[in-house]
């Protein structure tokens, strides 16, 4: 089953948006819920300097995981 996307989880983009400059693959992290299903979601460089904020939609992002997960 697939866990829910919460604040502070840290994702990657599923697709290239050109427009924002942001192709799939980048990591970034979950700042704030805006409605169900929808997250502002903050990229960072190596030297934690934001270069873009926006909004994406879950199905957009993938939950990153550094440890086991419970099956």
């Amino acid at each position: 089953m697939k866990e829910a996307i919460q604040i502070l989880d840290v994702v990657a983009l599923l697709e290239d948006l050109p427009d924002r400059g942001l192709v799939a693959g980048q990591v970034g992290t979950i700042v704030e819920l805006l409605s169900d299903g929808v997250f502002e979601v903050d990229f960072c460089d190596n030297d934690g300097r934001s270069y873009a904020t926006l909004a994406l939609r879950a199905d957009q992002l993938i939950s990153l995981h550094y440890s086991p997960v419970a099956a």
